[in-house]
């Protein structure tokens, strides 16, 4: 009975010694495959979230008082047409 515990334990000794390697490999290409991916992103012209807040913004703004202007123009348009 010892004789096959021995070699059952030296299995899962091996099986863990196996698993220990392949998650440090894993890590290893996690890490790289990141690093592999800030270079792409950098590498790519892409704004901060916050510059894309301000820019909305300005569109929000901009379309407000473009809307504010067509009503005035169109205001206009009736008393010109009223004379």
């Amino acid at each position: 009975m010892q004789t096959s515990n021995k070699f059952f334990d030296d299995m899962a000794k091996l099986a863990t010694g196996a698993m220990g390697a392949a998650h440090s490999v894993k890590g290893e290409m996690e890490e790289h495959f990141r690093a592999w991916l800030d270079r792409q992103l950098a590498g790519l012209d892409l704004v901060t979230r916050e510059e894309f807040e301000v820019v909305r913004e300005m569109a929000e703004k901009a379309r407000t008082e473009n809307e504010d202007l067509r009503a005035e123009i169109d205001l206009l348009k009736k008393k010109i047409e009223q004379k």
